[in-house]
């Protein structure tokens, strides 16, 4: 029996750098594709909730990909004439974080801000879930179980942006590349 459970644990002991490693590698691909997008803008609209209640219903919503580089990737986000928001995912030495930068229309911080968490080790190449993180908890206390989801169709031409609280749904957002003409 001793030996039994030596074993087990030494064989869980040994996937563990390989789940890291696919975990990491997910994360990089994950980056690489949102990267790969650079300057794409895509238009859509929250579907859920489908109450109408929320703030962002009947808005429409703009994600440009932009300011691209090898540690970070900021996606301004608009709901209608509302340009305050900004997704931010960094590259880190441990994976990837998402953080929510708002301004208000000077451009100086909003008291909520740079609220957000890191990627789990359940994400894929197009998709990624991040874990609100101990600053999101302490600056926005019912914030701190959230998982903010995003993710990338395999052909590049939707993204959507999920917010799940306490294990529930709690916001969706689908995007579909905007077509720009040749220029």
């Amino acid at each position: 029996m001793i030996l039994r459970t030596t074993a087990v644990v030494l064989a869980s002991a040994l996937a563990l750098p390989c789940n890291a490693a696919d975990a990491n590698g997910a994360r990089d691909a994950f980056f690489a594709n949102l990267g790969k997008l650079c300057g794409a803008v895509y238009e859509g609209a929250s579907v859920a909730p489908n109450d109408g209640g929320e703030a962002f219903a009947g808005k429409k919503l703009v994600a440009t990909v932009s300011a691209c580089n090898a540690s970070e990737i900021r996606i301004p986000f608009a709901v209608g004439e509302d340009t305050s928001r900004t997704w931010i995912v960094t590259r880190t030495p441990s994976g990837l974080t998402l953080q929510h930068d708002h301004r208000h229309a000077d451009g100086t911080p909003d008291a909520q801000t740079m609220y957000g968490g890191a990627a789990g080790s359940n994400g894929s190449a197009i998709a990624q879930s991040f874990h609100a993180d101990a600053y999101t908890a302490k600056l926005i206390p019912a914030a701190a179980t959230n998982v903010w989801t995003l993710s990338v169709s395999p052909d590049g031409l939707k993204l959507s942006y999920a917010l799940d609280r306490d294990g529930k749904p709690r916001f969706r957002a689908e995007l579909v590349q905007r077509r720009v003409p040749n220029r």
